[in-house]
């Protein structure tokens, strides 16, 4: 029986340092809230489509170079992250059957989760109003993960076909 092809390590880095470049990039100050969360997308597509290859260490190390990069206090983006991972890995095996429209419904819980978890964090660190906003990205993560799915699992096909 033959296996799946296995993605290539380095391209799960290359895809995730994008991510987290898109994730930090400046926007004008009204446009922050409509920041889709592409750390926390990339993360879950990952831990989906190679759970053997990216888990919850891959959520630590990235929160921690957001956390550096964003001068927010240290292990605040590495605790979401990797919660995020670790909710991933947790329904990985009921994930992968549903279709596009119910993996973006599970994708707009997980990262409305986690962007509470985040906002909490944030109460908790210092004065910070929170307010329903917070759940606008997880929203439009959640309208992308369709099109995101399907645009690298047909980069994955085309890699494989190459190699």
């Amino acid at each position: 029986m033959a296996s799946a092809p296995r993605t290539a390590l380095p391209w799960v880095w290359l895809t995730l340092l994008l991510a987290l470049c898109l994730q930090v990039m400046p926007l004008a100050e009204d446009w922050q809230i409509w920041r889709p969360d592409w750390l926390g997308l990339m993360l879950i597509y990952w831990c989906m489509s190679a759970p053997d290859r990216v888990g919850v260490f891959h959520g630590f190390v990235l929160g921690i170079l957001l956390d550096l990069i964003e001068g927010a206090p240290l292990g605040q983006n590495a605790l979401t992250l990797s919660l995020l991972a670790f909710l991933a890995a947790l329904i990985y095996p009921r994930f992968r059957t549903y279709s596009l429209l119910q993996q973006a419904l599970l994708i707009l819980v997980l990262l409305g989760l986690v962007q509470l978890v985040e906002q909490w964090l944030r109460t908790l660190f210092g004065p910070f109003s929170m307010h329903l906003a917070f759940l606008v990205p997880s929203l439009i993560g959640a309208v992308l993960w369709p099109w995101l799915t399907t645009m690298f699992q047909a980069m994955e096909r085309r890699l494989a076909g190459v190699e």
